[in-house]
């Protein structure tokens, strides 16, 4: 697996987004889901119906799941944009049960895999313009650097993330030496 970035540019996500929105409501929601929940791609794509939406047909306040990697129980709240995006592609969608993959693939009643997840959001960050490597772990990051920029905790990310130290953290989100010399640098008491 190689290194990816997360989108730190607000303008080439909402681009994304358009991009995504335009061409697939399946990829859009998966975008936006991903980008506000920090979810591993592994567990965004596992995510069926029945995990967003009440047996009345109402998105959900939030989502419990069990982590695919460390087995935990995670259950966070779901934004408003994340709902929005899951309303809207379950209204275009054909008909499902609650059953069915969130992310169905158009072969059948499975899942996407993650390489199409890879291929539709490296085809629409190439499209916007953004050259950095961009794969399915570039939703966590950036729902990580989005979160720390808007002066989240760096321990509280850590514990969301399930990092084992601060640091891991700023490195896994692109934070570098440099940006933390400025604080330093720039503040000149």
């Amino acid at each position: 697996m190689e290194f990816v970035e997360p989108i730190r540019d607000k303008k080439k996500i909402e681009a994304m987004k358009l991009m995504l929105r335009g061409s697939n409501l399946r990829d859009y929601c998966l975008f936006v889901l991903g980008i506000n929940s920090g979810l591993r791609v592994s567990d965004l794509l596992r995510l069926n119906i029945e995990d967003v939406l009440s047996e009345r047909g109402k998105v959900l306040d939030r989502i419990t799941i069990r982590e695919k990697k460390t087995g935990k129980t995670k259950t966070f709240p779901i934004s408003n944009n994340s709902k929005k995006a899951i309303e809207e592609y379950l209204e275009k969608r054909a008909s499902y049960l609650r059953s069915e993959p969130l992310f169905a693939s158009r072969k059948g009643n499975t899942h996407i895999q993650r390489v199409q997840a890879w291929k539709a959001l490296n085809k629409a960050a190439k499209a916007v313009g953004i050259k950095d490597r961009i794969g399915t772990h570039t939703l966590r990051k950036t729902f990580a650097y989005h979160a720390f920029k808007q002066g989240q905790d760096i321990t509280l990310l850590q514990r969301l993330l399930n990092h084992s130290a601060p640091s891991i953290t700023l490195r896994y989100i692109g934070i570098t030496q440099d940006q933390l010399d400025d604080v330093y640098l720039t503040l000149n008491l």
